[in-house]
Order: structure tokens, then sequence, then C-alpha cells
């Protein structure tokens, strides 16, 4: 992990075409502000994780049910 010190006002740029700026501080919050491409994605880790657990848990779903058609289709033949 990088750290880095700004000030209100300084920025960090990121592969040419992201920029983080650091708005204001208050305590012990920090407010950035992000200039990006609209093709990126941006998201705060929370709703990262919850969408990865979701889409693991479709896909796991989604894997189940194939085995379920498998056995089906296998108990068709068979019969």
């Amino acid at each position: 992990m990088l750290y880095l010190t700004r000030k209100i006002g300084e920025s960090v740029i990121i592969n040419d075409d992201i920029v983080v700026t650091v708005v204001d501080i208050r305590g012990k919050s920090i407010k950035l502000g992000f200039t990006f491409p609209s093709d990126a994605s941006v998201l705060r880790e929370e709703i990262y994780e919850r969408i990865q657990a979701e889409n693991r848990a479709a896909a796991n779903g989604s894997a189940a049910l194939t085995l379920e058609e498998e056995e089906t289709a296998k108990d068709s033949a068979e019969s």
C-alpha cells in the first residue's frame, strides 16, 4: 500500500486519467474529490464487497441449478 501526505487542494494522479484531490479535512474525516473517465467504475469498498458476495452466491446458485438439471436429465435418460 502506498501512503502519501497531501494538504487541502493537493492531488494525486493515477494512470494519467484519474485525479484524487483532498477537498476538506475536518477532525478525523477527509473529503476527497475524484475526477475519472466515464468508463471507470468507482465504488465504496463495502458496496464492492457486497456486490462480489452477491455475484458469488448467484454463481453458486446457478452451478447448483445446473447440477440439478444434469441429474434430472440423467435420470430421465436412464428410465
